[in-house]
């Protein structure tokens, strides 16, 4: 019986797991593949608009808050850079992979205010406002398509 009734927490555990995994968001994040925006706008439930340029296109979400989320996506269907306004995004999974790297660097560095400017070689994580609104941005410098400047992205 101790057997079954191991069985049975295993299985349990395995389910709980199984539907957490299901019911997270996928969000197109930094340096991966763009193909999970759609699940950004049904989880956000924001309004997306894509607008294309000669070098990438531009996939803004609008949520119902205000808050406008900007994925920068490469020809090659890479998100190389992100951009936000609006209340304050979840930058662990805007960030993914990179997110611990951000991490790391601002705990080394002094903040004024919300505001801050991070590089880490690649990563490049600006950022500024107050509660109830910030803007930031976040590019890797090795996924900037060429012929794009740092710039074009806010």
């Amino acid at each position: 019986m101790p057997a079954i009734r191991n069985f049975g927490k295993w299985i349990v555990y395995v389910t709980s797991l199984l539907v957490l995994l299901w019911a997270s968001p996928g969000f197109a994040t930094l340096g991966e593949d763009a193909s999970s925006v759609q699940a950004d706008q049904a989880h956000l439930n924001a309004s997306v608009r894509v607008v294309a340029t000669q070098f990438y296109s531009v996939h803004e979400m609008q949520t119902p808050t205000g808050t406008r989320i900007r994925q920068y996506v490469s020809p090659a269907g890479q998100v190389f850079a992100i951009s936000w306004q609006g209340f304050s995004p979840d930058l662990r999974q805007l960030l993914g992979t990179h997110f611990d790297e951000y991490m790391a660097a601002a705990s080394q560095t002094a903040h004024r205010g919300r505001g801050g400017h991070i590089e880490t070689g690649d990563l490049v994580f600006d950022s500024g406002g107050h509660m109830r609104y910030v803007v930031g941005r976040a590019f890797l410098r090795s996924k900037l398509p060429s012929g794009v400047s740092s710039d074009e992205i806010r």
